[in-house]
């Protein structure tokens, strides 16, 4: 017995027509645009693909490169870290222990900086405690996981509280870092305003033997909430 399937009637009238003026005027945009250009559809495609990773780079992720030791010896000089410019946009303002990238004219100077934000809006951080590390909203934090090794929290005392909308920073190298304890006395008083943050760092994406997933230090989720009701 012959199972062939066989068109019907309804399979031949479904079968998909020339297509009219409108869509053929609509399909051959590209391909005139494409005539136009040297090269042709290589050129083209490559156009669209450096529209798109402009746009990526301008809204969603960016890639930057570690200028200094500051962040080291998880950051080093020369690695690649990917930004997500997305992440404070549509949820929570950046927190205690994240690793943040932002524009530091007018309050570190020109150009953009990394550092770990240590206070939020509202915290009272002190340094240092009897043994020797930094206390926010009255509980010391351990940074050894992250601290440089043989670096001390901090070789300069300071004790403040963090005006709203605006972050603490320092840097993982203390002994190397020039971050917000070195602009207590500056317009601003070394805080950095939180609508001057490009994005958290979340991966060193080169070199590929260093490649790692930044995590916020477990350290600071023991931390309490300020008296103002700010978190981290």
């Amino acid at each position: 017995m012959d199972t062939e399937a066989q068109p019907t009637e309804r399979d031949r009238t479904s079968l998909p027509e020339s297509p009219g003026p409108e869509e053929r005027s609509r399909s051959s945009l590209p391909t005139r645009i494409a005539e136009w250009l040297p090269g042709g559809r290589v050129t083209l495609t490559l156009f669209a693909c450096l529209a798109f990773l402009l746009l990526l780079s301008t809204f969603v992720v960016q890639p930057f490169q570690i200028p200094s030791g500051s962040m080291e010896q998880g950051l080093r000089i020369g690695d690649r870290v990917l930004v997500n410019k997305l992440v404070y946009r549509f949820g929570a303002g950046p927190g205690r222990g994240d690793v943040i990238v932002f524009d530091g004219t007018g309050y570190f100077g020109d150009g953009d900086y990394i550092k770990r934000v240590v206070g939020v809006g509202g915290d009272h951080v002190v340094c240092c405690t009897k043994q020797g590390r930094i206390e926010v909203n009255g509980r010391a934090v351990d940074e050894s996981a992250f601290l440089y090794p043989g670096d001390s929290a901090s070789s300069v005392p300071f004790d403040i509280v963090v005006p709203p909308g605006t972050l603490f920073v320092l840097g993982d190298h203390r002994s190397d870092s020039s971050d917000s304890r070195d602009h207590l006395g500056s317009p601003g008083g070394g805080m950095i305003p939180v609508g001057d943050v490009i994005g958290r760092a979340d991966w060193i994406i080169w070199p590929y033997r260093h490649w790692t997933h930044l995590t916020r230090p477990s350290a600071y989720a023991r931390v309490p909430a300020a008296a103002g009701g700010a978190h981290g």
